[in-house]
């Protein structure tokens, strides 16, 4: 061929180094030109046939390997051998810097060797990340690895290739610039061995709700990779934090609670210390109209009437032996009617404890779990229960502390 360019040169006239030249650019285009069309009938070719492969296979791997354009990488492969059959014979026109045409040549396999391998591992990566035993596993931190090392050795290559010095002499000189270089990639050396302690222990996983109040971080991890980790919050807001701040600073991670039977309910509700009172025998029957109290009445007023005669109490004082508290009644009823909520675990603590008193009233605290996890179920039950407990307060004459009565 490059006869047949040279003899259509000579017939132009032109002298010489032009003949030259002009028979190598026509000859680089003419390369070229082939090169393209042979690319373009492989990838369609390679194409197709993983398109085929993908319809007849169950598996989803084949195409998601089309999806990040495997098969147009491959394709390059063919073109690539047609250049280093053809380009040898153009090699003369090169004159001396023909082996570093050569040279250059080989750089350039050497990256579309490291662009197949990096399409095949992206590959695998969102493979893994479809199934369900690695959906939440930190797959990206440990293909990026990969990826690094792979373009550190094929570095090594192409620079060793195209200086022609042994790759052995630029591995040694690495180590007379390994602080350089763990400075460089601090992070992700960090970020590495974070990811390696996070899937070891399985603190984190990829879905897990944390929050992390350092960082202003409080919403569902979405991606976990060598540099960072990236977390959704709930205000659509999105928080990249480095990998490793998840072993150095403390977070929440509510998983144990989205895995567990129910959703704390932890709130209390806050009443004036001076509406708490003794209640008086003849004060206690509209008490038991109220059905949730009935079975506790019928057995605490045996007790509380046999231990005032056991004393001989004198009852003109309410202060005297055993009552009845307005309260101590709230609290049972309290009970009452979060044991018998349907959407309340009764397997789970339930209870209506009494904090100390503080300068807001007395704390009366509701603890218990919620069986629906969902976030905006759950704050609709608790409202709702502490709904009708604010309604019941005028019942037990109880009154809920406000400011505004401290100023009275």
């Amino acid at each position: 061929m490059n006869q047949i360019l040279s003899q259509f040169v000579e017939k132009s006239g032109l002298s010489q180094p032009w003949s030259t030249i002009l028979t190598l650019l026509l000859g680089l285009l003419l390369l070229g030109g082939i090169s393209i069309v042979i690319h373009l009938l492989s990838k369609r070719f390679i194409r197709f046939a993983f398109l085929q492969l993908a319809r007849k296979t169950k598996s989803a791997l084949d195409d998601i390997f089309v999806l990040n354009k495997l098969p147009q990488k491959i394709a390059w492969i063919v073109p690539y051998f047609f250049l280093s059959w053809a380009l040898p014979e153009w090699l003369d026109y090169f004159g001396d810097y023909a082996s570093d045409v050569e040279h250059l040549f080989t750089a350039l396999g050497i990256v579309l060797v490291l662009s197949i391998v990096r399409a095949l591992l992206r590959g695998i990566r969102d493979y893994l990340k479809s199934l369900p035993n690695f959906k939440d596993k930190p797959i990206d931190s440990y293909i990026q690895v990969f990826l690094i090392f792979l373009w550190f050795i094929g570095l090594l290559l192409i620079l060793s290739v195209l200086t022609g010095i042994d790759i052995s002499r630029f591995l040694t000189g690495l180590g007379a610039l390994s602080a350089v270089i763990l400075l460089v990639f601090k992070d992700s050396l960090l970020g590495f061995v974070a990811s390696i302690q996070i899937a070891i222990n399985d603190t984190i996983r990829i879905g897990d709700w944390i929050t992390l109040k350092s960082q202003g971080a409080d919403g569902d991890v979405i991606e976990i990779n060598l540099s960072n980790v990236k977390i959704r919050n709930f205000d659509n807001t999105i928080s990249i934090l480095p990998t490793y701040k998840l072993l150095t600073e403390s977070y929440v991670n509510w998983r144990g609670m989205a895995e567990s039977e129910g959703r704390r309910i932890k709130r209390a509700l806050h009443l004036r210390i001076d509406s708490v009172r003794f209640l008086a025998p003849e004060e206690l029957e509209p008490f038991m109209k109220i059905e949730r109290l009935q079975s506790y009445m019928e057995s605490r007023m045996p007790q509380i009437d046999d231990h005032n005669q056991k004393i001989a109490s004198n009852k003109e004082l309410l202060l005297n032996g055993r009552n009845f508290t307005n309260l101590g009644l709230f609290r049972a009823y309290v009970e009452a009617y979060l044991s018998e909520h349907p959407q309340i675990n009764p397997n789970l603590t339930l209870l209506c404890r009494q904090l100390a008193p503080s300068p807001q009233g007395i704390p009366l605290e509701v603890y218990a779990f919620s069986s629906d996890k969902n976030w905006g179920n759950y704050e609709r039950i608790a409202s709702d229960i502490f709904d009708h407990l604010l309604a019941a307060l005028p019942t037990f004459q109880l009154k809920c502390f406000e400011l505004s009565y401290n100023s009275k």
